[in-house]
């Protein structure tokens, strides 16, 4: 597997962490106030397992959900 490392100010090098993480802000974050860590853990987790990775339509991944696209492609599991 090769790294991908740009040249600083290529900001596109990280531009679907960038994207998730700003999915992850607008749609569950700053939509309420969470009373403790673990609460915003429990819920932050239950966000990606249940909803961004099993439904959530990508347009990065020819508008399919991360786990219907690794279905299709028959990627082997990460170790």
């Amino acid at each position: 597997m090769r790294l991908s490392v740009g040249r600083r100010g290529q900001c596109w090098d990280n531009a679907v962490a960038e994207s998730f993480l700003a999915s992850i802000k607008t749609e569950l974050i700053h939509r309420q106030a969470w009373p403790t860590p673990t609460a915003a853990r429990q819920a932050i987790f239950e966000y990606i397992e249940g909803w961004y990775n099993t439904r959530r339509r990508h347009s990065r991944l020819g508008y399919q959900s991360p786990t219907a696209y690794e279905n299709s492609t028959h990627m082997p599991a990460a170790t």
